[in-house]
């Protein structure tokens, strides 16, 4: 079995962080989206890997390099644009062969991994194997429709009126026979070629797809709320290590780990928190779930519920909360006099301000 690990696309919801960075490359508990991704592959026991990129391709390419750090052999497919999860595939077609394949979206997210599944799917061989969880919004997904044996018999993307409430989780397990399906479809209203619809052609034509309904945890982390989310999920597996110096009047409270190489100086910091190597955190206070990456300086501030990225900053600013902070970025008090507001903003960015 091969890995085909789909890291293309522009990260609209992510702007304006994602006009500089790879949407897949955004940290998670101080690690990129995309590294777990791999990982959860590497586990699964697939060691062959194709990862399919855009406009982001040399980044992706000095983050992951051969893949031998994660025990796999990357080979990189690229993408002239994100025509759709199916044109992914019909691209990758040589890389594949005719071997099983599991499709792994770079910036989703599951817990638990994915090495049950893989396995059942090698023991039982079906053409398609989907997965399945309930949404509040299915318009927003993929969207199956099942009967009342429980059998895949519909399927549709981002539906106006959804048939039912089960998205599409963005790991897909293939046999051969998806290859004919996505040469046979053609582009939707979106112009692209929609992954449900060559299953649907599957489906269609008589093959085995089967559906199994996620029970674990998985977001899509394709927006800052679900960032944040996903950071909180994967600090509260966080276990207690203190690499870093911690001076005689600093607290450290529950499950907090600090890097080799940071300095923590007259501050309160509570768990679950992450603390990256060379980060200096003074006079302030680091509240739960939060992740700050290697090279920060917070002084004289609090952040809590947050995701701090490398060589940023942070001085005499109170309670900073539910926010993603780029890489190089300088957040200062304003001045009080006059009472105004004054920003430098990317472009689809949102404010929210206290008054």
């Amino acid at each position: 079995m091969k890995a085909l690990l789909l890291s293309g696309g522009s990260g609209t919801r992510l702007r304006p962080l994602t006009h500089t960075s790879a949407k897949q490359l955004v940290p998670v508990a101080n690690k990129p989206v995309l590294f777990y991704g791999l990982e959860a592959i590497a586990e699964a026991g697939v060691t062959e890997v194709g990862i399919v990129v855009g406009d982001t391709a040399e980044e992706i390419r000095e983050a992951v390099g051969d893949g031998s750090a994660f025990g796999l052999d990357v080979t990189y497919i690229p993408q002239a644009a994100p025509l759709g999860l199916a044109h992914a595939v019909l691209i990758a077609r040589e890389f594949l062969g005719d071997e099983d394949f599991v499709m792994y979206l770079g910036d989703n997210f599951v817990v638990g991994g994915i090495t049950d599944l893989v396995d059942a799917f090698r023991t039982e061989q079906p053409d398609a194997q989907i997965l399945l969880t309930k949404v509040p919004n299915p318009t927003a997904f993929g969207v199956a429709e099942l009967d009342a044996a429980g059998r895949v018999v519909g399927l549709e993307e981002k539906p106006a009126r959804p048939r039912s409430e089960l998205a599409l989780v963005g790991v897909y397990l293939f046999g051969p026979a998806i290859h004919e399906a996505v040469r046979a479809i053609e582009p939707s209203r979106r112009g692209e070629l929609e992954i449900t619809d060559a299953v649907q052609r599957l489906i269609d034509t008589g093959r085995d797809v089967r559906s199994t309904t996620v029970s674990g945890y998985w977001k899509d982390t394709g927006n800052v709320t679900d960032m944040l989310e996903v950071n909180r999920s994967v600090l509260e597996t966080l276990e207690r290590r203190i690499d870093g110096a911690v001076d005689a009047g600093s607290e450290i409270i529950g499950r907090v780990r600090i890097e080799a190489g940071a300095k923590v100086t007259g501050s309160r910091i509570v768990g679950p928190v992450v603390v990256g190597p060379e980060t200096v955190i003074a006079d302030s206070y680091v509240g739960p779930f939060t992740s700050i990456a290697g090279g920060c300086r917070i002084e004289d501030s609090e952040i809590e519920y947050s995701i701090m990225l490398r060589d940023s900053s942070m001085s005499g600013v109170r309670r900073v909360q539910a926010s993603l902070i780029g890489r190089n970025v300088e957040v200062t008090p304003a001045d009080r006099r006059p009472a105004a507001h004054r920003f430098v903003l990317g472009d689809h960015s949102r404010v929210r301000i206290s008054s």
